[in-house]
């Protein structure tokens, strides 16, 4: 059985089903990550093979997720070693089993602040800084211009939802945006999508990504309707620091600041509308 003399060479470190990754879920949970229910499955829907267990006498230890975007991109989450087997090298040694998985795409992660100096170490550049932003909104009720996600709108939200990010993601999204109890919302202003956003429930409230929107109006009016779907309760969202209007948003709507992460790279990434994303989809998987 893992106990503090436990070391790497004692690992052994396989891909992990989805079932199994619902041990890691708690983990997340205990960290105050507030995982999204059912988020899971869209993550093994874009890639099932990017999902990794370290094992000691066959109980988990250890985890982290690689998920292959493409050929040109991947991202890192799910980074974790049990509490009480920390600082005995289990983390190092998954990490680089999962690393191996992305092989030479640029790799993204966002790092908690007392990893980002490990993550600097192992090639992975600063590109911003997000913070975690919970409340109840308080803003004036949404206009007619936002409705729910009908199927008609699918071609327009996927293209909008490429454009904001690193790169495509059409299995995850066709499951993330259908997962149960998600409410997926659009504004459509003269025939012409503007932005769109999602609220799904979650340990501790309910969760809001992406929030993705052409100006800061169109953000206030989707972040508006959300609210709506559980009135008075509170929502959490993760707004990039350097996207100012947003962060102005938060504030107008009555959300506070807590932690803070920094998404990072290990290169350059493809040209999108950072500009666009009010609220990144999941800390996860970006």
């Amino acid at each position: 059985m893992p106990d503090a003399s436990s070391r790497p060479e004692d690992l052994v470190i396989d891909r992990a089903t989805p079932t199994e990754w619902s041990a890691v879920t708690e983990w997340a949970a205990g960290e105050g990550w507030n995982p999204g229910a059912g988020d899971a499955a869209a993550f093994f829907a874009q890639d099932s093979d990017g999902f990794f267990l370290g094992r000691i006498g066959g109980e988990p230890v250890s985890a982290i997720s690689v998920v292959n975007y493409g050929s040109d991109y991947a991202f890192l989450g799910f980074y974790l070693v049990r509490a009480d087997l920390r600082g005995h090298g289990l983390g190092l040694a998954t990490w680089r089993a999962g690393l191996a998985h992305a092989g030479g795409r640029v790799v993204g992660l966002d790092g908690v602040p007392d990893q980002q100096d490990n993550y600097r170490r192992s090639g992975f550049e600063l590109a911003y800084r997000s913070a975690r932003f919970a409340g109840v909104p308080q803003l004036p009720p949404a206009d007619r211009t936002v409705r729910p996600m009908a199927p008609d709108d699918a071609v327009a939200v996927y293209r909008y939802d490429s454009a904001c990010l690193p790169a495509d993601r059409p299995e995850f999204l066709a499951e993330w945006l259908s997962g149960a109890g998600r409410h997926t919302i659009v504004r459509v202003v003269d025939g012409e999508l503007t932005g769109f956003a999602q609220v799904r429930p979650a340990r501790d409230g309910l969760r809001v990504g992406p929030l993705f929107a052409d100006e800061v109006d169109d953000a206030r009016q989707l972040l508006s309707a959300l609210g709506d779907f559980a009135p008075g309760t509170p929502l959490a969202i993760d707004v990039p620091l350097r996207n100012e209007p947003a962060v102005k948003l938060m504030a107008e709507a009555g959300l506070s600041p807590s932690f803070e992460t920094a998404r990072m790279y290990t290169g350059r990434v493809r040209i999108h509308h950072q500009d666009k994303v009010f609220g990144v989809t999941s800390l996860e998987l970006g």
